[in-house]
């Protein structure tokens, strides 16, 4: 493994930006100091005037492999994250087969170590029956089990209040939710189809999907955790209201609920639905700005822990569909890091506050195991930014199998020019050394 010298370059690390060089050895940060430049290193980049992160955590992808090929695999979408500067990412269980065994688990984590590009974890899913096999799983191996309360793939919606119990008494795990309440939803749909058929206008999505439904289902694994002590973590909250259910007064380490925001509602707002379309259509639904807004504060004030993407692509011809035949989700991996530094420049956030959400906290909450950092002794996973080199999203730069980014068309401020995974340069300027892959994460956990 090749030696990395980085010199001159901004370090935006543990709430400070400070110039420092970085040598890597074997993998790992070996020493983080002021002029490094004597050691012997077998590749030496050159950062100055440019900014390093910590690689970015990613901790909700559907990166569809096994199944759903035809839409994104393990390879292509590892690489979209990769030139994004994502590091290590988690994926969901909601492939075909679904990961609800612990057979089924391990085939998945087999293909990333043939493919991925980047570090990866799995989560365990959760049905109405399989609380047994949920119970197997090892902690310090899988980054969590996934409960999904709104409509998902097959069996995967856990809708049984007995099975619920078991899983927020029993499991030790950190526990996933998708909190949308079903039947809510359910309702609204039967409404807007009475009135529209089945192509129903994509701008009610929140209107289906809604708030309410939200709300209710987040308060109720919130409160079910408060019960049981469950260790639960909320993903991508999409409303104002639900931001309030998350307490920001707790250091995160001393957090047992704990949320996550997403890209796409951080961003978009119902207004852009008449320009994108079902190409914006996401569950739970992007709402409105003031939700949007209400997130970002979210995020900033501490009651909101990560910022994550819910990667999920889908083909354009899928997407095209009229609404109820559409799926929801959307590719983000390629983009995320460079939309949070536009907001940067809009001065709604910081760069040190970039890097506790999407390195740092994720390492935290997860309790990965010597990453999230820029330390020595940790494993050297960082990318390298230039704030200032504006490019525009356009398909022959899209790099997600689906071919199509809710972003195209938009130029961002800022460019990704190299990510560093395991002490591996991945990533240069455009170009990918493929030679070697991810690593498997793994989890010291004392919280659970």
């Amino acid at each position: 493994m090749k030696s990395i010298l980085i010199t001159g370059a901004n370090i935006v690390n543990e709430g400070k930006i400070t110039r420092l060089d970085i040598l890597i050895q074997d993998g790992v940060f070996y020493n983080v100091g002021p002029d490094l430049s004597n050691f012997d290193a077998d590749l030496k980049i050159d950062a100055n005037g440019k900014y390093i992160f910590p690689g970015l955590i990613d901790d909700q992808v559907h990166f569809r492999e096994p199944g759903l090929t035809h839409k994104a695999d393990i390879y292509t979408e590892s690489k979209a994250a990769v030139a994004g500067g994502i590091t290590s990412y988690m994926e969901m269980p909601n492939t075909v087969p679904q990961a609800v065994t612990l057979e089924l688990l391990e085939d998945k984590f087999k293909i990333a170590s043939e493919k991925s590009l980047v570090n990866y974890s799995f989560f365990f899913g959760a049905t109405n029956d399989n609380i047994e096999e949920i119970l197997k799983v090892d902690p310090e191996n899988v980054c969590g089990i996934k409960v999904f309360q709104g409509s998902s793939t097959g069996n995967m919606l856990v809708d049984n209040p007995k099975s619920l119990d078991r899983i927020f008494s029993e499991c030790k795990l950190i526990i996933a939710t998708h909190s949308e309440n079903d039947n809510i939803i359910k309702a609204n749909l039967e409404k807007y189809k009475s009135e529209f058929g089945e192509d129903i206008p994509v701008k009610y999505h929140p209107k289906i999907r809604s708030a309410e439904a939200c709300y209710d289902a987040s308060k109720k694994v919130v409160d079910m955790a408060r019960k049981y002590g469950s260790r639960l973590h909320v993903l991508h909250i999409s409303t104002a209201k639900e931001v309030g259910l998350f307490d920001n007064r707790l250091p995160l380490e001393e957090k047992r609920i704990t949320a996550e925001a997403c890209i796409h509602h951080l961003w978009f707002s119902e207004e852009d639905y008449a320009e994108k379309g079902n190409f914006i259509k996401w569950n739970p639904a992007v709402k409105t700005a003031h939700d949007r807004d209400s997130i970002l504060k979210g995020v900033l004030d501490g009651n909101i822990d990560v910022i994550a993407t819910d990667h999920a692509p889908h083909t354009i011809e899928e997407k095209s569909r009229p609404y109820s035949a559409a799926p929801s989700g959307g590719p983000l991996v390629q983009h995320s890091l460079v939309a949070m530094l536009d907001l940067y420049h809009q001065g709604k956030i910081r760069l040190d506050q970039i890097t506790e959400k999407m390195c740092h906290n994720p390492a935290i909450l997860f309790e990965i195991d010597k990453r999230g950092y820029i330390r020595p002794g940790y494993h050297a996973d960082l990318v390298i930014v230039d704030l200032d080199n504006p490019w525009k999203v356009e398909k022959e730069n899209i790099l997600s199998k689906c071919g199509w980014s809710p972003f195209e068309g938009h130029t961002f401020k800022s460019k990704v020019t190299h990510t560093i995974v395991s002490g591996h340069l991945a990533y240069e300027n455009g170009t990918f050394h493929e030679e070697q892959k991810g690593q498997r994460l793994k989890f010291s956990r004392k919280l659970l």
